[in-house]
């Protein structure tokens, strides 16, 4: 539940947090997008999908930074004392979920595309990842926003069943596809899946504080700032990773741009170096 009454550091952490978070995830958006030239064409389709999730998120983020600003208000001067819930206001949390609905499916979308695999093999991932993804976002929502620790505890076993499934696609069928990945970026693609298990994590932990009988304002600022974390890593840091095993795996298929994007590189730094 979403607290009465938070402390002017409390208060401040949160705002400071979402901040952060539109922060990297335009900037990081705005550095993809300017980077999309530097890549062979049959990977930009993965950098172009790793830019709309961050500009979905920085879009949300800020809709949810201008639901706290109203949510909470303070009558001391320069806003040094508490902050209370303003009246008529509510901080809505349904944002992230709105957010997570179209960024988590397209994350899994990411993935596959710079995998550049075959069309049907493409095809049959996707089919199967992208349903169960926005499924799990869909099954915890009713559980987020219910007063009921026993609706909370049936929706978040429910969404657990296509979590379960989409790790079991991500480790098992799709570990077969990364044996035929250059070798350079072998390493890379398995762990971005324990980066996503990492990151997707976080969420978990926080819908389950109430069953735990975790409350008050510390664990809901604290949930702020787990979600805001995770998203930075699951988003922005994610698609950066993306971003690197592109520009790898465009240098391995052919030594021709990577030759010429080497002879950018040195150009670039022997200006540097003369300035």
């Amino acid at each position: 539940m979403t607290p009465d009454i938070l402390s002017n550091g409390q208060y401040n952490t949160v705002y400071n947090f979402l901040s952060l978070v539109i922060a990297a995830q335009l900037f990081t958006a705005l550095f993809m997008l300017i980077g999309l030239p530097r890549l062979l064409p049959r990977y930009r389709q993965a950098i172009t999908v790793a830019i709309i999730v961050c500009g979905i998120a920085a879009y949300h983020y800020f809709r949810i930074f201008d639901s706290f600003k109203a949510a909470y208000t303070s009558k001391s001067v320069g806003g040094s004392g508490t902050y209370s819930q303003a009246v008529g206001e509510q901080f809505n949390e349904g944002y992230r979920y709105v957010d997570w609905l179209l960024t988590v499916p397209l994350l899994l979308v990411e993935l596959i595309a710079v995998l550049a695999l075959a069309r049907a093999v493409q095809r049959r991932l996707l089919v199967r990842l992208v349903p169960a993804a926005a499924l799990m976002i869909a099954l915890g929502y009713p559980g987020e926003i219910s007063g009921d620790n026993g609706i909370r505890g049936l929706f978040g076993l429910l969404s657990t069943i296509p979590f379960a499934y989409i790790l079991f696609v991500l480790f098992v069928q799709l570990g077969r596809s990364l044996q035929n990945q250059p070798e350079g970026v072998r390493g890379t693609l398995s762990r971005l899946r324990f980066l996503l298990l990492l990151s997707w994590g976080v969420y978990p932990i926080a819908y389950l504080l109430p069953l735990l009988n975790i409350g008050g304002a510390d664990a809901w600022v604290g949930k702020q700032i787990g979600y805001s974390l995770a998203d930075i890593v699951a988003k922005a840091i994610y698609g950066l990773i993306i971003y690197q095993v592109a520009r790898t795996k465009s240098f391995a298929d052919d030594p021709t741009f990577a030759e010429i994007e080497g002879s950018e590189h040195q150009v670039e730094a022997r200006e540097t170096i003369r300035r």
